[in-house]
């Protein structure tokens, strides 16, 4: 398995009338786990991309509401692949308040496309190979 951490803070525009993280904002808070898990890696969606052509389009998005995240809060995002990415990759989040209670929980599933063919292809090695060791 591999896991990563890392921390945002809940904006005054991300918020509803309640001051909660209104609830279609955790969708992004979930990419950004993604975007800094990719980081951690040594790579870049960007990279991904503009090196490789790869694209990585979201297939399905779970999630469950535990309870609200606040405006100016500190959200710290844990993010694990649980498998080795094959046809599709797993990303797993839970999101947790500054006093470490579960905030919100889900996964999102994503596909890889090769950009030049729009056609989906296996997880390529650039990646895999940076996640062995992780799975081993």
């Amino acid at each position: 398995m591999f896991s990563h951490e890392c921390q945002t803070r809940v904006r005054y525009a991300e918020t509803d009338q309640m001051g909660y993280l209104y609830y279609g904002n955790y969708a992004t808070y979930y990419e950004v786990g993604r975007a800094e898990m990719i980081r951690s890696l040594g790579l870049t969606y960007q990279q991904m991309e503009d090196e490789y052509g790869i694209l990585m389009p979201v297939m399905s998005l779970q999630m469950r509401f535990v309870r609200p995240a606040h405006y100016d809060e500190l959200i710290t995002i844990q993010t694990n692949l649980r498998r080795m990415p094959q046809k599709d990759i797993v990303f797993h989040h839970e999101l947790f308040n500054p006093k470490g209670k579960l905030v919100n929980g889900g996964s999102v599933k994503l596909c890889f496309v090769d950009q030049k063919t729009n056609k989906t292809v296996p997880a390529p090695s650039f990646l895999t190979d940076k996640l062995r060791p992780y799975f081993e």
